[in-house]
């Protein structure tokens, strides 16, 4: 596991995969379905692994928290950067910083919290947070105005912010006067878009974020990674064709649920069982499983494909030069 102090370029050397956690029937973790699903990540050219919603950390019990940080740690190549969240709660996060305190984890993202807090409440829990945990942290902005701009930049100044992940839903990613707000206070270096595929190049192009998290990556990593390196080469008409194909995946998780449609599409994809969701969710019934089933299948294979047509390339250039 990569474990040097979190870069801007760290963030962007990578697309930022939020895969799920893979369990036992029992819900005991599973760890070599987790590991499939890393080296399947880490295959396709992902180095940045960021476990929190779509992991249910949300529902990890602080008591099994340092089994399962542990076991990710374990796992990871050692090249690959794995960022585990904490929270949402206040108390919840400050025992986390404890156990993550005695772990070589660069370091750690806040789950958004929906009720109770405030502004300057939540300013003084990162403050209290990284001064436990003793580095700075990834703050999720899921909401509209979760952050004051001017208590975001303050964060920053204070050295208490790696990054903020930003993942709040427009119907028109192009019009959001929040994240405009947010970039006038804070340099779009240090924000994430992440909603995945969708608004990726919207906020890219249009908003200079350099880096975005991704659920759908764990089913087609390297077409997401190419995604990424269109985005940077400004290849924006390629970028958009190579984002076509994830929209059948991304619109069955907003339409029924994002977290777990991405939990069974892992296991319906052929990546690896993931196995059941830890309560309080439950996974995708019998009729939705026959809707996500062949889109998940379909954009496996494409990404299958598309990274076979690349080898070749890749030999033929080789042999031609030869």
């Amino acid at each position: 596991m990569k474990t040097s102090p979190v870069a801007v370029q760290d963030l962007q050397r990578s697309v930022i995969a939020v895969p799920p956690l893979a369990r036992h029937a029992d819900l005991s973790l599973n760890e070599a379905a987790n590991q499939a699903l890393l080296k399947h990540l880490e295959a396709g050219g992902v180095r940045n692994v960021m476990y929190g919603g779509n992991a249910n950390f949300y529902n990890v019990g602080v008591g099994e928290y340092a089994r399962i940080v542990d076991m990710l740690a374990a796992l990871a190549g050692p090249d690959t950067w794995i960022l585990p969240s904490v929270g949402p709660d206040y108390g919840k996060m400050m025992d986390q910083a404890a156990i993550l305190r005695s772990r070589a984890f660069p370091t750690a993202m806040l789950l958004p919290m929906s009720f109770p807090y405030t502004d300057a409440g939540l300013a003084d829990g990162v403050r209290r947070f990284t001064d436990a945990l003793g580095k700075p942290a990834v703050v999720y902005i899921k909401s509209a105005d979760y952050l004051a701009p001017a208590t975001a930049a303050k964060l920053i100044e204070e050295g208490r912010i790696v990054a903020f992940k930003y993942a709040v839903v427009r119907e028109d990613p192009a019009r959001d006067a929040y994240l405009s707000a947010l970039l006038q206070a804070v340099d779009a270096n240090r924000v994430v878009s992440g909603i995945g595929e969708r608004p990726a190049i919207v906020h890219y192009r249009d908003f200079g974020l350099k880096s975005f998290t991704s659920g759908s990556v764990c089913v087609a990593p390297q077409g997401s990674m190419r995604l990424l390196h269109l985005l940077r080469e400004g290849r924006y008409d390629e970028a958009e064709a190579v984002r076509q194909h994830y929209l059948g995946l991304e619109d069955c998780r907003d339409g029924i649920s994002p977290i777990r449609v991405l939990h069974d599409a892992v296991t319906l994809s052929g990546v690896a069982d993931m196995g059941p969701m830890l309560p309080l969710l439950t996974g995708i019934s019998s009729a939705e499983r026959e809707r996500v089933a062949p889109v998940a299948r379909a954009l496996a294979a494409w990404d299958r494909d598309a990274a076979g047509d690349a080898a070749k390339l890749a030999v033929d250039k080789k042999a031609a030069v030869a």
